[in-house]
């Protein structure tokens, strides 16, 4: 079905998993409204933003980078990642289809580009709740404080982000819990994953929604991506996979039930979780029996120990590779010897 408006196009689809209605803003008619001629029309997945009603209050956008998961509220919206640079005004225009209130907080789940690309343009619309309390400009973003570490420098220094995309908010310890009266009484609990991706992961638990967003310590599209030079560890990656398992409930036989949002991908549910930790842990089992036998990386690379899994997870080219993949489990089992 297709919708027209002066202003802006907007093409909605429904998605076959839970009968969920998608909404998809393209960056070209966000030009035509704003009195721009619109640029030709770009390939799909590089130009939409689409979204998945996962609950009746929590949706997943993909497309813009790594997912985004917005919950909204009486008074505002809460959003998990914020994607890319380039698309942060296109998610901004889904999120204001979905709520007309204010972004009040914004989780970075990690450091990386793709997850706190849009956290300044999303700060600069946003406030914080309530205001006449909570003092400050913008929103609160909150993360562990390794994702600060990467983002801000020291004096002197050039910073890999501008500071108003910094977290004004972090934790240091297992985990924090966000108030429940500033987000429509939902329990919002978020759990330190150490040494996954990175060293400052966080999974984000909706404990009343029943849905959790794992940042980059799951996803569906590719090997894990292991961050070796800042804290990632493929034992570290099994352990927070563990930690979303022993947080998710199924509705019957290992499916449904807890809703699943992963860094990249498709909406997931225990089951997919499990699967992708078995594969993890078989692959981690076979590089470090390759390790205490004493092979070098390129041994362990020509023995293919990701070979079962390479037709699902493997690339050969693009920004994660196989090969890569293999060389950050050999580094990060080396380094425990």
């Amino acid at each position: 079905m297709r919708a027209r408006s002066a202003s802006r196009v907007v093409v909605v689809t429904i998605l076959s998993l839970a009968a969920s209605a998608s909404l998809v803003v393209h960056p070209a008619a966000q030009a035509q409204g704003r009195g721009q001629a619109p640029a030709a029309a770009p390939r799909a997945a590089a130009s939409e933003v689409r979204v998945l009603k996962v609950r009746d209050n929590v949706y997943m956008l993909t497309g813009a980078g790594a997912n985004i998961t917005v919950m909204t509220f009486d008074s505002g919206t809460l959003v998990v990642d914020t994607g890319t640079a380039q698309m942060a005004n296109a998610v901004l225009d889904t999120i204001k289809r979905l709520s007309s209130k204010p972004i009040a907080h914004i989780i970075n789940t990690s450091a990386s580009d793709d997850h706190i690309g849009g956290n300044a343009p999303f700060a600069m619309t946003g406030r914080r709740i309530p205001v006449e309390v909570v003092r400050g400009e913008g929103p609160f973003i909150v993360a562990h404080e390794n994702v600060m570490t990467r983002m801000s420098a020291p004096t002197g220094k050039e910073a890999a982000a501008p500071e108003r995309a910094w977290p004004n908010e972090t934790y240091h310890r297992d985990g924090m819990k966000l108030s429940m009266r500033y987000h429509g009484g939902e329990p919002i609990q978020l759990i330190h994953a150490p040494a996954a991706h990175s060293d400052g992961d966080s999974i984000v638990w909706f404990r009343a929604a029943n849905v959790i967003s794992t940042g980059d310590v799951f996803m569906t599209t590719t090997y894990p991506i292991i961050d070796v030079a800042h804290g990632g560890s493929i034992d570290g990656v099994i352990g927070g996979l563990n930690r979303i398992l022993e947080l998710s409930f199924p509705e019957f036989r290992s499916e449904g039930g807890t809703m699943i949002i992963p860094g990249h991908g498709r909406l997931c549910d225990l089951a997919d979780v499990a699967y992708y930790r078995d594969m993890v842990t078989i692959i981690r089992d076979r590089v470090q029996d390759a390790v205490k036998k004493g092979q070098t990386l390129e041994q362990v690379k020509a023995a293919k120990p990701t070979r079962d899994y390479d037709p699902r997870f493997g690339a050969t080219s693009g920004a994660w590779t196989t090969d890569m993949f293999v060389e950050a489990a050999y580094k990060s089992l080396s380094a425990k010897k």
